[in-house]
């Protein structure tokens, strides 16, 4: 069963119905999360996630914006503590913030695709398959 991890700014694209200059962001986000269902695939988010939501959302926000995805599609990812000192590692070697390390390695540890659009992946992309969700749509 395939398996994708969406970063957090692709629920921020999501909600917000988010735009750049050309591109429909946010409707790219909706139309891979539908396709996922509809391929009886899995999308796995974790506490981190969450975290980078909060920022800017309430926790019934949060769940508003995760509720999209029935209960049998999502599930949540725990962080280990070896995760955390390999993110930290990660991190200075490669330059990239530590939680962007930490997403791509919860996302490898899992079998599962990476959904981003930040540019700190970049450097991680020959150790695990990161898209953007209109390569997959």
């Amino acid at each position: 069963m395939q398996k994708y991890y969406l970063d957090a700014c692709i629920w921020f694209d999501y909600f917000e119905n988010r735009k750049d200059r050309f591109r429909p962001l946010g409707e790219w986000a909706f139309d891979l999360i539908k396709k996922i269902i509809k391929e009886d695939a899995l999308i796995l988010y974790s506490e981190l996630v969450e975290e980078e939501l909060g920022k800017r959302y309430s926790v019934k926000d949060i769940q508003k914006i995760l509720n999209i995805v029935p209960p049998a599609v999502i599930i949540t990812v725990k962080t280990s503590n070896t995760q955390i000192k390999e993110s930290i590692y990660i991190s200075k070697k490669f330059n990239i913030p530590r939680k962007d390390a930490l997403h791509a390695i919860l996302a490898r540890d899992n079998n599962a695709i990476l959904i981003t659009r930040d540019k700190h992946f970049q450097e991680l992309q020959d150790k695990l398959s990161i898209r953007k969700p209109e390569e997959l749509i």
